[in-house]
């Protein structure tokens, strides 16, 4: 919304309100003033051309200051970029029209400097003008709450199903008979390497069960998380898979989704081959605040059906968090994912300005 034009939706409010104002206008000049009406049919069409003018120009405001300050946040700074709109246009608008009625004689009076006309002319104009942008206000942040309520709702309905793929992974029999398979191999082998594959997988789990109740986490602790759960799929593929990371020091306190990586690596891992003679290689590595994740292709000749729920679910979160979109690129040889990294200073404003 902040990014294109703001668009009201005003038609019947300006075909209602537009001779209310004009004749309240007339009114207000005439009645407070103590000037006779003067019967000249010439002085409706002009206050009602001149409320038309006044409506336009300060409906221009209305609009561009949401342009500028969209978000329910910045509610305070939206009001007083019109309330001064609204003055410099009804004073401008309407000191210069009370002059042309001097001008062709529609208000009597050869002292061109006299207050009256020009304050009430102003002031009716003014007032009427803050009290229906008060009405607009008032429709505008009713459609930004409801928004960002259902914004909300659906962030939390992405989270929910985030967290049941989760939950699947960890109660996956197959990902645990994998794993178990592996364990029970090495402990007949090499109790060192069983030892540590044991304590690879416990914090794998760990972590899955920790990153449930988290919006974002610390790149550092995804690669950490993904440390320990490559070395799963090492010890399981052994030469059939290949993890190259170039990760700048600089990015490790940015945030992103926890678990994206897991989905990342799962995805390629689902639909490739993965053998010595055909190994599997991801690339892991940092660019220009992204995290890239790239793996080479080499589809399995039954391929596997995928929903891309995990994939569908971290696209979702960075749109309802408000954050550049994840880009997805495929071709004949590789597929590639580009995560944006999110600054914790910015992330600390957006939370602060919720």
């Amino acid at each position: 919304m902040s990014g294109r034009m703001q668009q009201l939706n005003d038609k019947w409010m300006r075909l209602v309100g537009v001779p209310l104002l004009a004749l309240t206008g007339q009114w207000m000049m005439y009645g407070y003033t103590n000037v006779s009406y003067p019967d000249d049919w010439r002085i409706p069409l002009f206050f009602l051309l001149g409320t038309v003018l006044v409506w336009e120009c300060n409906r221009w405001g209305i609009i561009f200051s949401r342009r500028r300050y969209p978000e329910l946040a910045q509610t305070r700074q939206r009001v007083f970029y019109q309330l001064v709109w609204f003055l410099v246009c009804c004073c401008v608008i309407r000191i210069t029209q009370t002059f042309f009625y001097h001008q062709i004689g529609l208000w009597p009076s050869e002292d061109y400097l006299l207050f009256k006309p020009y304050f009430f002319n102003t002031l009716v104009s003014l007032v009427g003008t803050i009290q229906l942008a008060a009405c607009y206000e008032g429709i505008y942040l009713y459609q930004r709450w409801k928004v960002s309520f259902t914004e909300a709702q659906e962030l939390k309905k992405v989270n929910l199903q985030s967290q049941l793929e989760s939950l699947k992974t960890q109660i996956n029999p197959h990902f645990l008979f994998n794993n178990l398979n592996s364990l029970s191999s090495l402990i007949t082998s090499d109790a060192g390497q069983a030892e540590r594959f044991l304590d690879e997988l416990s914090s794998v789990y760990r972590y899955l069960l920790q990153q449930n109740t988290r919006d974002l986490c610390p790149l550092t602790d995804e690669i950490q998380f993904i440390q320990a759960y490559f070395h799963l799929l090492k010890t399981r593929y052994t030469d059939g898979i290949f993890l190259e990371t170039n990760v700048e020091a600089r990015y490790m306190a940015y945030l992103l989704p926890p678990l994206t990586l897991q989905v990342l690596f799962e995805n390629a891992i689902k639909h490739n081959v993965i053998s010595a003679k055909r190994p599997l290689t991801i690339k892991l590595y940092t660019r220009e605040g992204s995290l890239y994740v790239e793996n080479n292709i080499q589809k399995k000749k039954n391929t596997v059906q995928s929903s891309q729920i995990g994939l569908q679910n971290i696209m979702m979160k960075y749109k309802l968090l408000e954050h550049p979109p994840v880009e997805v690129h495929e071709d004949d040889q590789m597929f590639l994912v580009r995560v944006p990294l999110i600054s914790p200073a910015i992330e600390e404003l957006t939370v602060a300005a919720k």
